[in-house]
């Protein structure tokens, strides 16, 4: 049993909150913080278990340690905004903690995220013998535990990977994003990326785009992006030899987003308006639909996997593993639409491997480093069952 302190309340937050809350067993104490208190005990009021809530700038260190301080915890998980996750994780190395994230770090003025910046802690997680799991949610997380799992128990040698990630739900919005909208549109304007032959392809965004018949959804135009778990599976998935990751997205948020960037919406850069400085994508973020207000009449699936070819003695393989996920059945059993979910359900179950001793070590790791095995089966217990199959080439 143990103790963890949940930093974040908005939807991701709220899912690992319930999720934690349900199992005792493992979370016997839940602390949930963040800057706007009212969200944490709006979050504790729908819990099946008593909770403490507090207040904590995730932005200032001197904060968090002197809440890491009084709270004791055995875990920290950061579910706030990439922007904080080197602040926390210094808060944790500050006052003897463990940490795990869902998302790597980006700074605020570069629309830019990779995960150098903190996988250069690992020597000093490792010096204080803590250990620091990041990008615990589902993509990355899961998609990488797929991986993993794939390596396992399917091939000798894995070649190529495709990530996909399709959210087919319906939230009666003209325009809104599934997750924090600053960052959201932050990563996909960007340019793309994927991964071939040991070398980085940088493309325009949304260039490369195909069609691809998502079980449960249906046919379904996905774009390719970069994204995070690709920096990762490159380092510790030997041999492959090509990566990419694609999302769907509908005509009309294509188009809201084309409008939104010609008018310099999206801008990250400052600009000045009747003698302010405002930043306009975090003046666009204010005016969007909060994520986690979606949920209650939010409908349709996501679905989310691996494409994955490579070898098994001597033949070739193709092997698709995913979940599919409902919104309205999220929203039935922890308040939350399926993005939130499938996200929060991982860092609740890679936080309860970290707390009952399955998965150990000093520094800092990303989750396909550790044995698939336990985590895949707490998925389909907690909430988020995958299935797997053996495509012909």
């Amino acid at each position: 049993m143990g103790k963890v302190l949940i930093i974040g309340a908005g939807g991701v937050g709220a899912v690992v909150a319930h999720k934690c809350a349900l199992n005792p067993e493992v979370f016997s104490d839940i602390v949930l913080a963040s800057r706007t208190l009212e969200k944490c005990d709006k979050i504790k009021s729908q819990l099946p278990h008593p909770i403490e809530t507090a207040k904590v700038d995730a932005d200032n260190v001197a904060e968090l340690s002197a809440l890491i301080r009084k709270t004791s915890p055995n875990l920290v998980i950061n579910v706030a905004l990439p922007y904080q996750d080197l602040t926390i994780m210094d808060a944790c190395l500050e006052t003897g903690v463990n940490y795990l994230d869902t998302a790597n770090y980006e700074p605020r003025d570069e629309a830019k995220f990779c995960y150098k910046w903190q996988w250069d802690y690992q020597e000093r997680f490792r010096e204080k013998g803590l250990m620091a799991l990041l990008g615990c949610g589902f993509d990355p997380g899961v998609t990488n535990i797929f991986c993993a799992y794939a390596l396992k128990h399917h091939f000798d040698a894995i070649h190529t990977i495709d990530v996909m990630d399709c959210n087919a739900g319906s939230h009666g919005h003209a325009f809104a994003t599934n997750f924090n909208p600053e960052i959201n549109i932050r990563e996909v304007t960007a340019r793309g990326k994927y991964y071939e032959n040991g070398e980085w392809v940088e493309i325009d965004p949304m260039s490369i785009h195909q069609t691809f018949d998502f079980p449960e959804i249906g046919p379904r135009e996905m774009y390719l992006l970069y994204h995070e778990e690709l920096e990762s599976l490159a380092r510790n998935i030997p041999g492959v030899r090509r990566m990419r990751f694609w999302m769907t997205f509908s005509q009309e948020y294509l188009t809201h987003l084309r409008v939104l960037q010609n008018v310099g919406m999206t801008r990250i850069d400052p600009v000045s308006f009747q003698g302010c400085e405002i930043v306009p994508l975090q003046f666009l973020k204010a005016l969007l639909p909060e994520p986690s207000s979606l949920g209650a009449g939010y409908t349709g699936k996501t679905n989310i996997g691996c494409m994955i070819e490579g070898v098994k003695d001597g033949r070739p393989r193709k092997y698709y593993v995913y979940n599919v996920c409902d919104h309205a059945e999220a929203y039935r059993e922890v308040k939350a639409q399926a993005i939130s979910y499938t996200t929060g359900v991982p860092a609740m179950i890679g936080a309860m491997m970290m707390l009952t001793g399955v998965w150990t070590g000093s520094g800092v790791f990303n989750v396909e480093e550790f044995d698939p095995d336990p985590f895949m089966e707490k998925l389909g217990v907690h909430g988020l069952p995958w299935t797997e199959t053996f495509l012909e080439q």
